[in-house]
């Protein structure tokens, strides 16, 4: 109580203090958040201008000039207060992020926070961030509603701000101007640099976003591959078609053993037999992104998120083929993949078994599987989403009868946890998925009534604290591997092989060549021998490893 009346004290000191004009409180406001919330942009900023402090000091004054002017927009007496409240708070928010996980805050990241659900984000909601926000923000604001403005005119209050930002913004050309060449040179390669400003970075992504979804506000849904139909294949009309598609979560392709690591986390896998494609890069680093990117037809390059909301996926496609389509979901949705067929979701489930903590692990899959299975009477495609690794509380992926590496880090403070309890609470979470994989395939293999195959690709990969990154989601132009190098594995039932006629010694030949969720549209509809004017052979793994088709006798 005694710090609560301490600071109550200083806050109504404030009233009794000289009046500040808003212009004033403003680049008050800015100082502070210029020197508490950029610690990340400082560490940069001093390494790029290392000797040469003059051209350090001419920058940052002209980005001080670029962020003034800006806020003058809201220097008025009747926002002025409520605005540089909300910088605080937010620039509070944003930096504790940026400084300690890496997180830039760029405009997918702003699409993954728009997206997310409070089961999701709740983890990220740590003590140390609270106090981060209460010291930074909150407590700062409180003190510029303290503050008493000074009286001014009408007109010299409308005024002011106008010619603060005309002034500021000219004098940040000025001062740029200086040494232009340089500058756009450093923008240019260490894009890094302002990429970890506050609040410059999250604001601007904010405005970019706002642009993104306006412009697809009132997009059209253009059907694809209307034309498709099933191949040459189908006309021994044996038994029905099983393929699931499993959708990885944050699984990176450096921590499975399948691939070369050094740690046993798929001995299930490792048993079967399995394809595992280890050259796999994903389409981008953040679920709202990567997942819709990787079913749609169009590649990393080409691919926005205004295509991807107005343009039908593979699983229409597959479903305009004639197959039954099903999407299930045990993450935070289908990001509109499933708006044209039958979904499901599993979070949240009542299940003490899979789900003791409210949230849901992927064995509570399984028994739906098992009774799903026993009604399929028709070709059927089913994709499962899973909450596969995703962080920051790892140890919720897995029952407690999986934690085989030892320490883990069991809580959602990295700080309070060593390099190695990370890597080993992250590696029980692959190990878990391994187990499921596995379990997954066994249970196809049993299914003698149907013909089935399993493929699995995760969405984006993780950083676990290498070069001071954690989690997912950094702009992919400076991403490293870890968050986008994924697993990809295939498992294929005899069969489905020889149904399809897949040479699977051509496919095995295919594990170390470079891949990419560009791949997967193509190659799902070559696959399922799915015939469509959308499929491009070129980017269609099986394309290549199909021989010529058997005539085979079916006893009736």
């Amino acid at each position: 109580m005694s710090i609560l009346s301490t600071v109550f004290l200083r806050l109504t000191a404030l009233k009794n203090a000289l009046p500040l004009s808003p212009l004033t409180l403003t680049a008050l406001t800015l100082v502070f958040i210029f020197i508490v919330d950029n610690s990340t942009f400082w560490s940069i900023a001093i390494a790029i201008f290392s000797g040469h402090l003059v051209s350090l000091a001419v920058y940052i004054l002209a980005v001080f000039c670029l962020m003034l002017a800006a806020f003058s927009l809201f220097a008025f007496p009747w926002t002025v207060k409520p605005f540089l409240a909300f910088m605080l708070i937010l620039s509070s928010i944003t930096s504790y992020y940026m400084d300690n996980l890496g997180v830039v805050i760029d405009r997918d990241m702003i699409q993954n926070v728009m997206v997310t659900t409070f089961t999701e984000s709740k983890h990220l909601i740590t003590l140390s961030f609270v106090l981060r926000v209460l010291i930074a923000g909150v407590l700062p604001a409180l003190v510029v509603f303290a503050v008493k403005l000074k009286p001014q005119g009408k007109a010299k209050a409308a005024l002011l701000p106008v010619v603060s930002f005309v002034l500021s913004l000219a004098l940040a050309a000025g001062l740029l101007m200086t040494d232009m060449k340089s500058y756009a040179s450093i923008l240019r390669e260490r894009k890094d640099f302002m990429s970890a400003f506050q609040p410059g970075m999250p604001l601007v992504s904010t405005i970019r976003y706002a642009k993104m979804m306006s412009r697809s506000a009132n997009t059209t849904m253009a059907s694809i591959g209307t034309d498709a139909k099933k191949g040459p294949a189908y006309a021994q009309g044996d038994k029905p078609v099983l393929t699931i598609v499993v959708a990885g979560e944050t699984a990176r392709t450096q921590n499975f053993s399948l691939n070369g690591y050094g740690v046993d986390t798929n001995p299930n896998l490792e048993k079967l037999p399995v394809i595992s494609f280890s050259q796999v890069s994903s389409c981008g680093t953040a679920t709202a992104v990567s997942l819709p990117c990787m079913f749609s037809k169009f590649d990393r390059g080409d691919y926005s998120y205004e295509k991807g909301v107005s343009t039908e996926n593979v699983l229409d496609v597959m479903k305009h083929a004639g197959f039954k389509v099903e999407w299930w979901d045990n993450n935070t949705g289908d990001k509109g993949l499933a708006a044209r067929i039958p979904s499901r979701s599993f979070t949240n489930t009542d299940n003490q078994q899979f789900c003791p903590t409210g949230e849901c692990d992927d064995g509570i899959f399984m028994q739906a599987l098992k009774d799903y299975a026993a009604s399929i009477t028709e070709d059927t495609v089913l994709v499962m989403h899973q909450i596969g690794s995703h962080g920051p509380t790892y140890y919720l992926r897995y029952p407690p009868e999986f934690e085989r590496f030892t320490p883990a880090c069991r809580t959602a403070e990295f700080k309070n946890c060593t390099p190695q309890e990370i890597v080993n609470v992250y590696d029980n979470s692959i190990a878990y998925t391994d187990a499921i994989l596995a379990q997954t395939i066994e249970f196809l293999q049993s299914q003698d009534q149907l013909t089935t195959s399993l493929l699995y690709v995760s969405d984006h990969g993780e950083s676990l604290g290498e070069g001071g990154l954690y989690l997912h989601g950094s702009p992919y132009f400076m991403a490293p591997d870890v968050q986008t190098k994924v697993p990809m594995i295939l498992w294929m039932s005899n069969a489905f092989s020889d149904k399809f006629n897949i040479d699977r010694s051509c496919i095995a030949s295919k594990k170390t060549d470079t891949l990419s969720h560009d791949n997967l549209f193509h190659s799902l509809l070559g696959m399922l021998d799915i015939d469509t004017s959308e499929r491009n052979a070129s980017l269609d793994i099986f394309a290549s490893c199909k021989g010529s088709k058997k005539v085979v006798q079916i006893d009736r």
